[in-house]
């Protein structure tokens, strides 16, 4: 089920980074020729792992920035997997300060933008890491804003999360499209009352999880003529 929105509304697109701007899995990808038949393996147990860690620490109140946290799921799935390569753990961690952004990211925002919608991202990533992230995939120009949860201390999909968009662009919830490729992160920016409209490159099944979502894409580059601003 999805809830009915105006597009005439939206005045802002909010973007979640990592997995929706930035594809995680261009870290590991870089390192193939290394893990071989395991990169794909270690790929999928550090994502997942690393966003264990978010929830977990958030539900102890126990916060960390993601930088660790993304070092400290790595280290699990290293360990897991049996993989010993001392340098591995260091090139990988560098290597996420330069995620290659999904092809179709660049001509999506320059699009939205040229159509006057106001662009930001909210994401779990340390401001530094965000903005390294921004940087080398090159989509400064088009963000008016780079939010991270170091501001709250808490991770997503906490509602103060959330609310660190609103007061930043000044605008209400409604006016905002949130955009995230992590379903549970969606749903999370529905509950608080974002239009939300999830990326869901791999076509997996609706989440029964609180927040109707306004729309499911399966890339950014259909959100443009969603939102009434096509080329």
């Amino acid at each position: 089920m999805t809830v009915t929105f105006d597009p005439s509304d939206i005045r802002a697109c909010v973007f979640d980074a990592y997995g929706t701007l930035l594809d995680f899995a261009s870290a590991v990808a870089a390192e193939k020729a290394v893990l071989g038949d395991k990169a794909d393996a270690l790929n999928a147990l550090w994502r997942t792992k690393q966003l264990e860690y978010t929830w977990l620490r958030a539900l102890m109140q126990r916060h960390a920035d993601f930088r660790r946290v993304t070092g400290e799921a790595l280290d699990y799935s290293l360990e897991a997997l049996g993989i010993e390569d001392t340098g591995l753990r260091g090139r990988l961690l560098a290597a996420y300060d330069r995620l290659a952004p999904y092809p179709e990211v660049p001509a999506t925002l320059e699009t939205l933008a040229a159509h006057g919608m106001r662009l930001a991202i909210l994401s779990n990533g340390t401001p530094e890491m965000l903005e390294a992230g921004v940087a080398s995939a090159g989509l400064g120009g088009w963000l008016e804003a780079v939010l991270s949860v170091e501001e709250v201390g808490v991770f997503k999909p906490a509602p103060e999360v959330y609310m660190l968009a609103t007061r930043r662009l000044g605008l209400a919830a409604r006016e905002i499209a949130f955009l995230s490729s992590n379903a549970w992160d969606a749903h999370g920016a529905a509950s608080f009352g974002f239009v939300s409209i999830r990326v869901n490159r791999g076509g997996a099944p609706r989440e029964r999880l609180p927040g109707e979502l306004a729309a499911e894409i399966r890339t950014l580059a259909e959100l443009p003529a969603l939102l009434g601003k096509g080329t």
